[in-house]
């Protein structure tokens, strides 16, 4: 197979394993992380993480531009029974897909990957299958969330607040993992903004979980990707993105109707103090760079 016919069929599979970590994200958030269906599906959303990350990595080495549109990911939303079975003929479709995808390569790592991902969604339809059959009828019947406490019924004005934050999170994150992958070749640099986008994970979750408790589903569509074809220009435009963010971050904390949630002020105290900690790191590889 030629180069850029295998970037391409990579990143076809990208954007599928993009699709599916949305739609258990926000599953499991709105299922609520100290549920033990939430808890596993954002467990499996990990997996899928996995998935992605391994395809982006070796699209970067090939030179390639990594995909970041994710795929449809048709699922029937009228309960969490059928949710789940979507979910199961969802990656039962992939394991075809992903083993006659082995044999278009020759590349040993490649055909490896492939296979992992063929035998890994095999076991996640398992695993949606078997929280399929211990929900009770009343849980299948029922959608995400049903049996949580009252909803804290946010005023839409800071829940567009949080979504607008969701979105930003999940670009700085989506950024972060284009420039790992991008420029692996200076694996210090690779792995350090690979680090801080797992950061950016955690602040969109902190967000996106007050959206989810509140019975509404967070949205994942992050803004433009900048493709910058030189380290120095990317390491500046992710320290833009974050000190952009930490003077959002230091407003919203003093907002009226978010000092009222102690839970949401703990979580933004945290990621100031993390985007202040990422501020002063990119500030030092941008410094040990050569200019390019």
């Amino acid at each position: 197979m030629e180069k850029q016919a295998l970037i391409d069929m990579l990143n076809r599979d990208i954007a599928d394993e993009h699709a599916a970590i949305i739609r258990y994200l926000v599953h499991g958030y709105m299922e609520g992380e100290d549920t033990p269906l939430g808890a596993s599906l954002l467990s499996i959303t990990r997996e899928e993480m996995w998935h992605m990350h391994w395809l982006g990595m070796i699209i970067g080495k090939l030179g390639g531009e990594p995909n970041f549109t994710p795929a449809p990911y048709p699922y029937d939303p009228t309960s969490r029974a059928t949710m789940l079975k979507s979910y199961i003929e969802y990656e039962e479709k992939l394991i075809p897909h992903y083993n006659e995808e082995v044999n278009k390569v020759d590349d040993l790592h490649i055909r490896r990957v492939l296979h992992r991902e063929a035998w890994e969604s095999a076991i996640h339809a398992r695993k949606f299958q078997r929280k399929l059959d211990k929900l009770s009828p009343e849980e299948a019947a029922d959608l995400p969330g049903k049996e949580s406490e009252l909803p804290k019924e946010l005023p839409k004005d800071l829940l567009d607040k949080l979504q607008a934050e969701v979105t930003s999170k999940y670009t700085e994150m989506l950024q972060h993992l284009r420039t790992s992958w991008v420029f692996q070749q200076d694996e210090n640099i690779g792995w350090k903004i690979m680090d801080q986008a797992m950061e950016k994970m955690k602040h969109l979750a902190h967000f996106a979980e007050d959206i989810a408790e509140d019975g509404i589903r967070p949205e994942f569509k992050p803004k433009q990707i900048d493709k910058s074809i030189a380290i120095g220009l990317a390491l500046r435009k992710a320290l833009e993105d974050v000190q952009m963010a930490r003077e959002r971050h230091l407003k919203l904390r003093e907002d009226g109707e978010v000092k009222k949630h102690s839970g949401l002020v703990i979580n933004m105290d945290i990621t100031i103090r993390q985007e202040e900690y990422q501020s002063a790191e990119l500030e030092d590889w941008d410094k040990n760079k050569e200019e390019i």
